[in-house]
């Protein structure tokens, strides 16, 4: 039945979260989002709560959370107890992994800099010093 709670359409849900129509139907297929009621006609039917729970997602997503860390974070979200306390742990993870990251594109940006400043954008490319890097082979002195 057709209740005011459980009234927003499967689009209405995917333009006030801003995402995809897709998007929502597979978060339901991975359990980010509950089962959503149907309407007579085999409609799914929403209730306000689940353009929460997707905006969670999405900025969890921006914040480079995978689907599964966004799944115990929910669950997280709900907890009491140790709720709070395991939340923060998740995020100074994601930040440790982060600034790795960084560092990591911090090393391969100096080296294609190096790459760049030492090739002279012209002549034969067997002595091109970023071709021969890619190939493996050690740098010319």
């Amino acid at each position: 039945m057709n209740t005011p709670s459980h009234s927003l359409t499967i689009g209405a849900v995917a333009k006030r979260a801003g995402v995809q129509i897709d998007t929502i139907r597979y978060y339901e297929r991975e359990g980010l989002l509950p089962e959503p009621l149907r309407r007579a006609s085999g409609y799914r039917s929403y209730n306000e709560s689940v353009i929460g729970r997707l905006r969670f997602i999405r900025r969890a997503k921006e914040l480079g959370f995978t689907l599964e860390e966004i799944r115990d974070l929910l669950g997280l979200s709900a907890d009491r107890h140790r709720g709070v306390k395991e939340v923060k742990q998740r995020a100074e993870q994601r930040l440790a992994s982060i600034d790795a990251r960084i560092a990591e594109l911090t090393r391969i940006r100096q080296g294609l800099e190096q790459l760049i400043e030492a090739c002279p954008g012209r002549g034969d490319p067997e002595q091109c010093p970023i071709l021969r890097a890619l190939a493996g082979e050690e740098p010319q002195a």
